[in-house]
């Protein structure tokens, strides 16, 4: 795995530290990869209102875009699960929508590393082709 893949998983580590999952007990963070080489990250911050509470994918990228970050390369999600962690379906329709295809970099709770195109983990996604195709 490269380097900066490595360097990636390590910034979503350090997000993970600061998560708030007073509720699941399920700590998640994320680190987004520009193409200018900045890194945003973010975790999950949960509230008792499930519906109202954010991932760390999309705290990551909403993180990014309010600082002006509008293209990608990759995003890594870590948490303390021994298996993978895939983004919910939420995250992976805003994914889509703000960053378009990119690396998805998992990394478990045993160090290791999987990488995979998001658009596999979002196949037909509805994005705003979709939109323009009917005005």
């Amino acid at each position: 795995m490269s380097k900066r893949y490595k360097d990636l998983v390590a910034a979503a580590i350090s997000a993970k530290e600061l998560a708030y999952a007073p509720y699941s007990k399920f700590r998640v963070g994320a680190a987004i990869l520009a193409k200018d080489g900045r890194i945003s990250t973010g975790c999950n911050i949960e509230s008792s209102s499930y519906g109202l509470t954010i991932c760390a994918e999309r705290t990551a990228i909403f993180k990014a875009y309010s600082e002006g970050i509008r293209e990608f390369t990759a995003i890594a999600v870590v948490s303390d699960d021994p298996e993978f962690t895939p983004p919910c379906g939420a995250c992976r329709q805003v994914l889509i929508d703000l960053a378009g295809d990119m690396d998805f970099v998992m990394a478990n709770a045993k160090n290791k590393l999987k990488v995979l195109r998001l658009k596999s983990l979002l196949p037909l996604a509805f994005t705003s082709k979709n939109l323009n195709r009917i005005r």
